[in-house]
């Protein structure tokens, strides 16, 4: 038996699907609507994947851009349930491996991190704040 919160809910739609239902009926606007989507989400998306070897939210970041696309586009709610599975079975292999994995990830994810800081000429930045002039600071991409 259904209740009658239930019963509402099959008789009167969301507020978001309303909205979303109003914007479907009107073909120019329907596509402005998956424009910005697909821009906005793409944008999240790849600002996740830059953000993946670095500490912080880049998983979090890279799930909620496919998100944002999977609102619109079936071939995203398919990648994101393909990635979310992928990531599940990783993570626990992952975890799996032991200490000894699990170190070497978080010392290449460090090397990873000073490699691009460096390429981002961060360290000669930081080193003419503090007095410190060394050409190895300097990142190889503005001598």
């Amino acid at each position: 038996m259904s209740t009658e919160l239930e019963q509402t809910e099959i008789a009167e739609p969301s507020r978001w699907r309303a909205f979303r239902d109003a914007i479907t009926e009107r073909p120019t606007l329907n596509l402005a609507y998956r424009i910005v989507v697909g821009v906005v989400g793409l944008a999240v998306l790849i600002l996740g994947i830059a953000a993946i070897p670095y500490p912080g939210p880049g998983w979090v970041i890279v799930f909620a851009g496919l998100g944002i696309l999977a609102t619109e586009f079936a071939w995203a709610r398919e990648a994101l349930g393909w990635l979310r599975h992928r990531y599940d079975k990783f993570m626990a292999w992952f975890a799996a491996r032991g200490l000894f994995v699990q170190a070497c990830a978080a010392i290449g994810t460090c090397l990873i991190v000073l490699a691009t800081l460096w390429l981002l000429g961060t360290f000669g930045m930081v080193g003419g704040w503090i007095g410190v002039e060394s050409k190895w600071l300097l990142s190889p991409l503005t001598w």
